[in-house]
């Protein structure tokens, strides 16, 4: 029963790590409490429809840049592919069950089912105890289990309240019915929209205003496929938006008073009268089964464990975290909260565990000449999906030492802030334009000015002694397509200036020459 590591959870995540934990022939065991590999997914979204897209016909043969626009599959080596189980744009999350479970069996990966584990310790190793009262210890405990804690409101009354998971989704239930929904989020008007034929009014109600993902760029704000109630509310269809706090709820017979105050009214209170109010605030990190010396210290908003830039925890050593609780890392600035971001974050877990253990990790090719720098970074542009998924959060690392470059993909930029801070270098990612547009879809765009680009695209930043002195973006491109002149010259001559290759056998005369062509 004792391993070098334990990963609890069967999930994406838990299947993603042990794929390159078998590869590498290491010792581990994954633990599910289910019958099966993504339990979750077999009762959430409730209504049965992922919001994580599947475009399976993109015009490309690379199965590398298709992972831009799958956001289901997990990563291997042998295009095993979410795509063959389905080719709807949103798909069901019952396909997805049956991939994981395939993606188990097809690698060979070590699960255990039906192990609920209730309790975890840590003295000289790890030690869990499950439901039967078996015990496992490992030297590395990997924890993902996601978040796992439905979230509950708390206010006189919310005792009426019924919650996400445990409200019926039958819109036959709310015939004729008012129903007030908690929550601005994607399962907050998942709700809503399966009720908008059946249910005389819905309120939806949280105290901050709704936030679109079209607007935002974050994927996990209200997602379109999910936000057709919002023509009823701006055409007066009896539905509405409220941007308010409830401060209790009463009951009269058999309908609910609910009081609350307006966020955005000087605080006027109001009333409204409803038969059903349903929860839709989220889930978080389940500490329950943590005790002693293995209790992780957890976030200020009780929602993720705290970690460090290796998704150690930062109280208990050897503790790491995998999959959907990684997003403590970038929350709501990229995308590791979902599968399309955290797939990319597991396989630096990876590496990290290796480079614990004192092995080569973080592979680095050596690059001699402009050319041949320049044509990986061209070929890392056009067929990444890993920085393209996790704008700003993933990066490649030119590493810069005598005149040599050394090129490493798929670092987490925090861990570049550890490993390599005071070093030379070049960080490559993708980012989306920092400035906010009142109307996403009237933006002025300025076709050469890079620095100002809306969507993503590519961004350079040298680093020399760990300090910032030069920074490049190329503009965005209508298609993500950076192979045309008015992109390639300019980026040409600003390699040529920053790079040790072109400038060591460069006459001062030359450098200056160089200089000039980039600035101008």
């Amino acid at each position: 029963m004792h391993h070098e590591y334990i990963i609890i959870g069967a999930g994406p995540a838990g299947l993603q790590l042990a794929y390159y934990l078998e590869k590498s022939s290491e010792d581990y065991l994954i633990l599910e409490k289910g019958d099966c590999s993504g339990n979750a997914f077999k009762t959430l979204p409730k209504h049965g429809k992922l919001i994580s897209i599947n475009k399976v016909y993109t015009g490309y043969n690379d199965d590398e840049i298709n992972l831009r626009w799958d956001w289901n599959s997990l990563l291997n080596d042998e295009g095993f592919l979410f795509k063959h189980y389905s080719e709807k744009y949103f798909p069901d999350a019952k396909d997805l069950v049956q991939y994981l479970n395939d993606f188990k069996d097809k690698f060979g990966l070590k699960v255990t089912y039906n192990a609920d584990i209730v309790s975890i310790d840590k003295d000289e190793h790890f030690s869990l105890k499950d439901a039967d009262g078996k015990v496992y210890t490992c030297e590395k405990l990997i924890i993902a289990t996601g978040l796992a804690k439905e979230n509950k409101p708390c206010f006189p009354g919310s005792e009426y309240v019924k919650t996400y998971t445990k409200a019926s989704i039958n819109p036959d239930d709310y015939k004729n019915k008012s129903v007030l929904i908690l929550g601005k989020g994607n399962s907050a008007f998942e709700t809503a929209d399966n009720l908008v034929e059946t249910a005389s009014v819905i309120h939806l109600l949280s105290p901050t205003p709704v936030k679109l993902a079209w607007k935002t760029h974050y994927v996990g704000h209200l997602r379109a496929v999910n936000n057709n109630i919002l023509d009823t509310y701006q055409l007066k269809s009896q539905n509405t938006i409220l941007d308010a706090e409830v401060t209790k709820i009463t009951k009269d017979n058999d309908k609910y008073i609910v009081d609350f105050s307006y966020t955005h009214a000087n605080g006027q209170h109001w009333q409204i009268v409803v038969d059903e109010i349903i929860s839709c605030i989220g889930f978080s990190f389940d500490d329950s089964m943590f005790q002693g010396a293995a209790v992780p210290q957890i976030t200020e908003n009780k929602k993720y464990p705290r970690m460090t830039e290796f998704w150690e925890s930062t109280n208990v050593e050897g503790m790491y975290f995998a999959g959907t609780i990684m997003h403590m890392r970038d929350y709501k600035q990229s995308f590791s909260g979902f599968i399309h971001g955290f797939r990319y974050n597991v396989k630096a877990l990876a590496e990290i565990l290796k480079m614990k253990q004192g092995k080569d990790a973080f592979h680095r090719e050596r690059l001699h000449s402009f050319e041949s720098v320049y044509e990986k970074i061209m070929y890392r542009i056009h067929s990444n999906s890993s920085l393209y998924q996790q704008p700003g959060f993933i990066s490649d690392v030119l590493l810069i030492n005598d005149g040599n470059v050394e090129y490493v993909v798929d670092i987490p930029v925090d861990l570049i802030e550890k490993i390599y801070q005071k070093s030379s270098h070049i960080r490559f990612t993708f980012e989306y334009g920092k400035k906010e547009h009142p109307d996403p879809f009237n933006v002025i765009r300025m076709p050469d000015d890079g620095d100002n680009s809306t969507f993503i695209h590519p961004v350079f930043r040298v680093y020399q002694d760990g300090v910032i002195v030069e920074e490049y973006h190329i503009p965005e491109d209508l298609q993500n397509e950076w192979d045309k002149e008015m992109y390639t010259t300019p980026f040409q001559s600003f390699l040529k200036m920053v790079l040790p290759l072109e400038r060591k056998n460069m006459s001062q005369g030359e450098r200056h020459e160089t200089l000039d062509n980039y600035c101008s």
